[in-house]
């Protein structure tokens, strides 16, 4: 397996990012917003070029490779009714870009949910393959991940994609479901079980993020826990992967550290990164206490 975490979650400036990846040891990344020296944060696709070119620079001179490219392509900002052109133009930046990185994988999504609960909607599919043959021609497998987007509305939604659109794979995030309503079942919408979500989708899983968190009714919202202390069953579904020879990335997605109030982004980066190293030492641990796969083979997990 590779173990990586998405960039931002260490801190805003691309120097952070390594740093934190460095002190965990670990030598892969999972790129979404930078910051370099002269520039304002972006998603890697939106920067300059000649940032780009600064964060190719950091990024060599740490030896650290781009695992997957975190893209804000269809997701969960945008509409299926906002014209289909910029989402082309998002694709026609970022496939170079992976490409000078050797970047394998791009995350996507499948634009803002409805207001109700009918199934995935002809156009988003008709995108959807647009969007993956174009990646896949590239060399590029997209990743469709469960989040506030149409294949993150219940995981009939995110077997209906899997079933029509060639070619996509699925990157499961463990605390998703818990703060998403399951747009399946009738209305008032309960919330999705993050192991049923699991065991729909994992046969077509290519990438997990890892964040926890419990519901909390009094704010209506998440509280984000460490790994494993959540309502995610990031332990058993971890164990299950693995179980079933599962050797791609895990990537983490801590979401615990919000320090918008403070002004200094070297107080900002010194927060999230030391968040995002003891969460990546605390997932190390974690894997390292799971099941060996011989004992949940024989339990029939």
């Amino acid at each position: 397996m590779i173990l990586c975490g998405i960039g931002d979650e260490a801190g805003n400036r691309l120097a952070a990012q390594l740093r934190a990846t460095r002190e965990l040891g670990w030598h892969h990344l999972e790129a979404r917003n930078v910051e370099v020296n002269g520039f304002p944060k972006a998603n890697l696709h939106d920067l300059p070029e000649a940032a780009f070119e600064l964060a190719v620079t950091e990024l060599e001179a740490a030896g650290v490779e781009v695992y997957c490219f975190a893209s804000t392509i269809m997701n969960w900002s945008k509409r299926i009714t906002d014209p289909f052109d910029p989402t082309l133009d998002e694709i026609r930046r970022t496939i170079p870009r992976m490409q000078r990185l050797g970047s394998r994988f791009v995350r996507i999504m499948s634009y803002k949910p409805q207001d109700t609960d009918d199934r995935t909607p002809e156009e988003v599919i008709r995108r959807l393959r647009v969007v993956t043959d174009l990646f896949l021609e590239a060399g590029i497998q997209p990743l469709h991940e469960n989040c506030m987007n149409h294949g993150g509305m219940s995981w009939q939604h995110a077997v209906q994609m899997l079933e029509q659109v060639p070619g996509l794979q699925w990157l499961f995030d463990t605390a998703n479901p818990i703060f998403n309503a399951d747009r399946s079942r009738p209305q008032p919408w309960p919330r999705q079980d993050p192991w049923e979500y699991w065991t729909h989708v994992r046969d077509r899983v290519a990438h997990i993020h890892v964040k926890d968190a419990r519901w909390n009714p009094a704010r209506n919202d998440a509280d984000y826990t460490w790994p494993g202390e959540g309502e995610g069953t990031v332990q058993r579904i971890l164990a299950d992967a693995i179980a079933r020879g599962y050797n791609a990335g895990i990537s983490i997605e801590p979401h615990m550290v919000a320090v918008f109030h403070e002004a200094s982004v070297q107080a900002q980066d010194d927060a999230l990164r030391e968040n995002f190293v003891e969460y990546g030492h605390r997932l190390e641990r974690l894997i390292a206490e799971l099941p060996r796969p011989a004992a949940l083979e024989k339990a029939g997990a």
